[in-house]
């Protein structure tokens, strides 16, 4: 796995379809690793002419950790949000935006469609708007603005993120652990199938897995606060694409994001919750291209 030393730290990455097509940058959500955007998505992408890179954001998969943060307490910083109280993380997700301008800067690649997913989608708002000049257009997915107010997680979805393996040292026990965690903020109207979920947990947990660095990046999304004004200077082609059946980041946080936005398109997926199941492959990666080619109609707003 090739790395890049970006912003003081390592960041693995892999390049995928035609070297000479326009690329589009994957920033990956909480927790999760590049392997965690389909096969099949990005196949419908590179059929599409495009050149993708995906990479591991700090604290996941094959990049740098920052244990030298240390593991939050999350349930202490849950409480001071409670009451508007400061909290402190080592890193932000502006941070993480300049890790990512950072590998487009050792790939040599000036400007970019930039897409992110959750967590990822934060990140990718960040860049539109602090540097317009690296975007080419916007695709936010299943993502917030992060202004106060706006509806959170159901109990479940909260309940199934905060959750932690019976037994974190027995490998089966950890992939089992993720499955019913996954299944718990997917897609209702388009589950995975059993097998497939599976092997993709598998892989990933095998791959790596940082409970700490999940935590930390809990921390850079609580401590990096309201979008809201930064939204509001994106002059890049926004697209906003949400699902209607969302436990985890409701559609209401989508719908606040477009509406920031100036020009954002928004396209809600009825009966997609906080995933890419496989039935969606090919909706999603044909409205991100249809979108960076400048051939999506702002009029179609609903899958």
């Amino acid at each position: 796995m090739p790395t890049i030393q970006t912003n003081g730290i390592k960041l693995a990455y892999d390049l995928q379809g035609n070297p000479k097509g326009e690329p589009i940058l994957l920033i990956a959500g909480l927790g999760l690793q590049l392997i965690s955007w389909p096969d099949a998505f990005c196949k419908g992408l590179t059929d599409q002419g495009f050149r993708l890179i995906r990479f591991d954001n700090r604290d996941s998969g094959l990049s740098s950790k920052m244990d030298h943060f240390g593991k939050p307490n999350l349930h202490l910083a849950f409480f001071k949000s409670l009451f508007s109280m400061p909290l402190f993380s080592g890193y932000t997700l502006y941070d993480m935006a300049k890790d990512a301008t950072g590998l487009l800067d050792g790939l040599g690649i000036e400007k970019a469609h930039i897409v992110g997913a959750s967590m990822g989608g934060m990140i990718a708002q960040i860049i539109a708007g602090r540097y317009p000049h690296r975007t080419s257009t916007l695709t936010s997915i299943m993502s917030t603005s992060g202004r106060p107010g706006l509806p959170g997680p159901t109990m479940a979805a909260n309940n199934a993120l905060f959750s932690r393996p019976e037994n974190p040292h027995d490998i089966d026990c950890v992939i089992d652990h993720f499955v019913r965690m996954f299944k718990e903020i997917g897609s209702p109207v388009y589950p995975t199938p059993d097998d497939v979920l599976r092997k993709r947990v598998a892989e990933s947990v095998r791959r790596n897995v940082s409970t700490s660095g999940t935590a930390r990046q809990i921390m850079a999304v609580a401590s990096s606060g309201d979008r809201g004004a930064l939204l509001r200077t994106i002059k890049a082609p926004a697209l906003v694409i949400h699902g209607t059946d969302d436990p985890l980041v409701p559609v209401a946080c989508g719908r606040d994001t477009a509406r920031l936005i100036p020009g954002a398109i928004l396209h809600e997926i009825e009966g997609m919750g906080h995933d890419f199941p496989p039935a969606l492959d090919g909706v999603l990666s044909g409205l991100i291209a249809a979108h960076c080619k400048g051939e999506l109609e702002p009029e179609a707003r609903r899958a």
